[in-house]
């Protein structure tokens, strides 16, 4: 058996985000110690400068750190919450775009305290400037390092993919949408003769089930993923799992499609999979379900009163262009398929809809007004929603919240859409800051690939990272 990769490079996505954020407490710790150090340059630098003498300058320099100063690279880790996707932690452009998105938001929170802090002298300008610049350099560098591992681990994890029909080659179209892929495809394997010997998208079927020991040996596979939906041959199951035995790591397509776009594969899903997946697999905790009510009830609460605080400058700015109403009310399906009355601002034209006929928004919509245009970018059209989680009808993250006519429509069209129902729906949602507007039904099944994938891995962790990304969102102006 020819050598294969280093278990160590055999990262998958978990493990990925694992390193990054090891990674970056690291080099956030470093910055620390290295903007200590400076602070205490700086002061001695201004004492020597005013003309005080160096021996008592040695007697005069106070550094009083204080306690949260040592909480820094925790708080730097979640402003780097949108780079812990390994996709896009392997794209140097992201990398750098990141990392200033969170300098950025840094200053403006670092201003906004002290302008308003009763004490500013306890807020170390200096130190904290100091940290900010030490921890966007050694970041990058780190970062930049990662990218180099991830190229290298990519180049030696040589795949086959064993099925070369409709599910294998929806694998290899979400193979070839990633930017920085995790693996190197060599082929397919099938044992359709007639499959044998040909290309399909640039990808060569190298041979049947019979072929596969002397092919991983000639290939130098690492890995093999099974995408047959159909009954399996025994002797290709024995097949692999001598291969397995012998340190060839088997996969199935969902597993591997799920980790390279974050979504689930709903077209190749056996019929059993919602029950294997949302009774064995999803099943969350009681506490979870407190938790989540919990920082529903304090987020619903910091919610109203930032909306309480805008609805004077929105409501005028959308009176002064299009009128009345302020407030947009609609009936969406909630839990269960439960309807309930959802609240926005209004961000299109009176009687969008007035011949009655349910329509999906989309991009560049003709019936956005230019005040909603910007409420939709800033995500601002959302906050009366806060309204909707305080009485128990929305979460702060979960599926979007679609209305009851669409819901009926697509569940006819699209396998498993009524399961995105199982959860509340969210003012925002791991589809919400993955995907954009879904004006066909082809975009809607991509969402609730993105949907199922959410309610499948739920968890706190997940909802607070779709709440940090959502603000990056928000500050970047990426709402839609």
């Amino acid at each position: 058996m020819a050598d294969l990769p280093s278990p160590l490079l055999r990262l998958r996505t978990a493990e990925h985000r694992i390193l990054l954020l090891i990674g970056d407490l690291l080099a956030a710790s470093a910055s620390v110690a290295l903007a200590i150090y400076t602070w205490y340059r700086y002061q001695r630098y201004v004492l020597l400068a005013s003309g005080i003498p160096p021996r008592r300058v040695e007697l005069l320099l106070n550094v009083e750190v204080p306690w949260w100063f040592y909480l820094l690279p925790l708080l730097w880790a979640l402003l780097l919450v949108e780079l812990y996707d390994p996709q896009k932690a392997a794209r140097a452009r992201r990398t750098f775009r990141g990392v200033a998105l969170a300098v950025l938001i840094a200053l403006l929170a670092y201003a906004t305290l002290f302008l308003f802090y009763k004490n500013p002298n306890e807020l170390p300008r200096v130190g904290v400037g100091a940290f900010l610049f030490y921890s966007a350099i050694l970041t990058l560098f780190w970062r930049l390092l990662y990218i180099r591992i991830y190229a290298t681990q990519g180049a030696l994890r040589r795949v086959l993919i064993v099925g070369a029909g409709e599910a294998g080659q929806t694998l290899l179209k979400a193979y070839s949408q990633v930017a920085a892929p995790p693996f190197q495809l060599v082929g397919f394997i099938d044992d359709d003769p007639a499959k044998i010997g040909q290309e399909i998208d640039g990808l060569q079927v190298l041979g049947s089930s019979r072929d596969l020991p002397s092919i991983v040996e000639q290939q130098r596979i690492s890995e093999i993923i099974v995408a047959i939906t159909g009954e399996m041959r025994g002797e290709t199951f024995q097949t692999l799992l001598d291969l397995q035995e012998q340190g060839i790591e088997v996969t199935r397509m969902p597993t591997v499609y799920e980790e390279l776009l974050g979504r689930v594969p709903v077209q190749h899903l056996e019929s059993d999979w919602l029950i294997r997946s949302f009774v064995d697999e999803a099943r969350v905790s009681s506490f979870y379900e407190m938790g989540k009510r919990l920082l529903d009830l304090i987020g619903g609460l910091l919610g109203m009163v930032i909306f309480l605080i805008l609805w004077p400058f929105v409501a005028l700015a959308i009176y002064l262009e299009s009128g009345r109403p302020i407030l947009f009310a609609q009936q969406r399906a909630g839990r269960g398929g439960k309807p309930f009355t959802m609240y926005k601002f209004r961000t299109m034209v009176p009687d969008a809809e007035a011949d009655g006929q349910p329509r999906l928004a989309s991009e560049n919509d003709p019936r956005v007004t230019r005040v909603g245009a910007f409420l939709r970018r800033t995500r601002l059209d959302e906050f009366p929603q806060f309204y909707n989680i305080l009485r128990g009808e929305m979460s702060l993250v979960g599926p979007r919240a679609e209305r009851p006519e669409l819901v009926a429509r697509f569940q006819k069209q699209i396998p498993f859409y009524r399961a995105r129902l199982l959860v509340k729906p969210g003012l925002t949602g791991w589809a919400q800051i993955n995907y954009g507007y879904a004006s066909t039904v082809e975009e809607t099944r991509v969402k609730l690939e993105y949907d199922l994938y959410y309610i499948k891995h739920r968890s706190m962790l997940m909802d607070l990272v779709i709440l940090l990304r959502t603000i990056g969102t928000i500050f970047g102006l990426r709402g839609r």
